[in-house]
């Protein structure tokens, strides 16, 4: 009786297993064709980017729909661009104002963020009461036109620097994370004679680098990304950023200001180069962030998940 019992169980464990490992090669299937999906949808597009950015221009001028490899080669488009002074003059530009502005907006994050994560700060929950505030409301384009020409920061590089030196997002992550630090340590360091900057020096930020690579990754992309300030603020045109003078590209349809300085475009017609320009000025305004973006991935999801815990 025993070994029969114990025969229908090792049976009935069997069956169960099978079964399992149907649905679970289901699932594989299903999920493998999804993700592979997905990725398709995302990759199409960079992949269609690329390649038209290096295809023959006459080529891609008639071309309808997604390339999935290039319409021969050519790298005239690059060239082009980047004998353009123009474009060259942007994207430095646009270098300028990233590295500024990311030291700018980490040293001021860091630091407000800091002293807000102070337990005994006075005012600090009025204080984080208004820096919320701020998220969700804001006096609107206008004023906030007229505090940055009141303040004489019009057609000036400052302009694009200094209104948006702070996000409230990222000093709510960085406060959340600093606050997670144990008070012990702050109170050891203030024992043995250490100040506020000390601490904060060879202590906190120590323990809180990866938070402080994802608010360097946010700040670098958002403004690497902007425009629509210098669209606002700034007049002249050697001041003008890389994303500002792409969206005129592609916005206005315009690429008279490309120049054919080779002499194998000489007597081309330029409207055959207008599409060739904007995807190599696209892959050329992406590449600094794709290249620099695998250095702070490894820190990207446990900053956040610091960050994120509690409020």
């Amino acid at each position: 009786m025993s070994n029969n019992t114990e025969y229908l169980s090792a049976s009935n464990a069997r069956k169960s297993k099978s079964k399992g490992s149907l649905g679970s090669r289901i699932f594989d299937v299903f999920n493998v064709a999804l993700m592979a999906a997905i990725s398709y949808a995302c990759l199409a597009p960079v992949l269609h980017v690329v390649f038209a950015s290096i295809s023959d221009p006459v080529r891609l001028l008639s071309h309808q729909g997604i390339l999935l490899k290039p319409l021969g080669f050519s790298i005239e488009g690059y060239k082009i661009i980047f004998d353009n002074d123009t474009i060259l003059m942007g994207y430095l530009n646009t270098i300028f104002y990233v590295v500024t502005g990311v030291l700018l907006s980490t040293t001021l994050t860091v630091m407000g963020a800091y002293a807000l994560s102070r337990k005994n700060l006075f005012w600090g929950n009025a204080i984080m009461f208004f820096v919320t505030f701020t998220m969700f409301f804001n006096g609107g384009l206008i004023p906030f036109y007229i505090v940055v020409t009141a303040l004489g920061m019009y057609d000036s590089r400052l302009a694009l620097i200094v209104p948006s030196a702070v996000s409230a997002f990222n000093l709510i992550i960085m406060r959340t994370a600093l606050r997670e630090i144990p008070d012990s340590l702050e109170e050891s360091a203030l024992m043995d004679g250490a100040g506020h900057l000390t601490i904060m020096w060879r202590i906190v930020l120590p323990l809180a680098k990866a938070t402080i690579a994802v608010i360097v990754l946010f700040y670098a992309v958002s403004m690497w990304n902007s425009w629509f300030p210098a669209s606002i603020f700034i007049r002249d045109r050697a001041k003008y950023p890389l994303q500002l003078i792409l969206k005129e590209i592609f916005v206005q349809n315009d690429a008279s200001h490309v120049s054919h300085s080779s002499s194998d475009t000489t007597g081309i017609n330029t409207d055959v180069f207008k599409m060739l320009v904007k995807y190599c000025t696209i892959v050329a305004a992406t590449l600094p962030v794709l290249f620099f973006y695998p250095f702070f991935q490894k820190y990207f999801v446990k900053g956040v998940m610091i960050g994120s815990i509690k409020g």
